[in-house]
């Protein structure tokens, strides 16, 4: 958060009456939400139509009806992914919110805070502020998306982009990559979520850009 002070008729208003989620950031967080949602269910789709483990994923839980509707729907999704992760990573930047929210990370700040939250003891009294468990899990998202990305250009352009294929280690080992970087980010979906459930104000922020009352 940055130091920069308030106005006077700011400050009034209590100790910080800026939005803990500004506008910008809940929009972006919706449209990434919307992206990955058709991405995974599209993806699991065509992850069907040529498996490379032994089990296919049900066919009620993915989307498309068939391997081409499937390919259009992840393709359209990809875009708005990368337009709009694009946005958020570049608004994040240029603000200092990143370097605010998400620094520093240390591994006795994640120790500490995991066996607090394994204890229950895990404070959620300052919505403002992410614990250290959050800031490494948030980061890795960022990163797992841009693996995700670079996996997928190969999947999507093999031959046009031949060099990334090659550090990728080739075409097949690209597409486990993909597998595994989208088996990481439905993970950390579902830890999210049991966290919304656990901690449901957090909602309603992400929503309304302040805690409820």
């Amino acid at each position: 958060m940055n130091s920069t002070a308030l106005p006077a008729h700011t400050a009034s208003a209590g100790p910080d009456a800026r939005p803990i989620h500004p506008l910008w950031m809940r929009i972006t967080h919706w449209l990434n939400a919307l992206a990955v949602l058709v991405l995974v269910t599209s993806g699991w789709r065509i992850y069907n139509a040529a498996p490379f483990f032994p089990f296919s994923i049900p066919n009620s839980v993915t989307l498309g009806g068939w391997l081409g509707g499937a390919l259009q729907w992840h393709f359209a999704a990809m875009w708005l992914l990368v337009f709009n992760g694009f946005v958020y990573l570049a608004i994040n930047i240029a603000s200092g919110r990143l370097a605010a929210k998400f620094f520093p990370v240390t591994p006795a700040g994640i120790w500490h805070d995991a066996l607090s939250a394994l204890k229950g003891k895990l404070s959620h009294a300052d919505p403002r502020r992410y614990n250290s468990v959050q800031r490494l899990a948030y980061l890795f998202v960022m990163l797992d998306i841009v693996v995700i990305v670079l996996s997928g250009l190969v999947l999507w352009k093999s031959v046009q982009f031949a060099v990334l294929r090659d550090l990728l280690g080739g075409y097949e080992f690209a597409r486990r990559i993909h597998f595994f970087g989208m088996a990481s980010l439905v993970a950390f979906v579902a830890l999210h979520l049991v966290m919304v459930a656990l901690v449901p104000r957090t909602l309603l922020t992400m929503i309304r850009g302040r805690a409820p009352k």
